[in-house]
């Protein structure tokens, strides 16, 4: 857990514009994969969900009911 000391400092960072700059600069160069010249690029949608599918699709497991009454998080 935070102390108050560093729930302050956070705070403080939080607020300042130098920080709010850093997230605005990361944020401008942020790179999309799908994205090409400001346009979705279908075909490189359509290869990923390919390959993406390629990769999830292993033998699944029998469903096992769960047999807890009282389940918490």
């Amino acid at each position: 857990m935070l102390d108050n000391e560093e729930k302050k400092e956070m705070r403080e960072v939080a607020h300042s514009p130098q920080f709010k700059n850093d997230l605005r600069r990361v944020s401008e160069t942020r790179y999309n994969p799908f994205i090409v010249n400001g346009n979705v690029d279908l075909d490189r949608v359509i290869e990923f969900l390919n390959e993406f599918n390629n990769f999830i699709s292993h033998n699944q497991r029998p469903f096992r009911k769960i047999i807890d009454k009282i389940c918490k998080l």
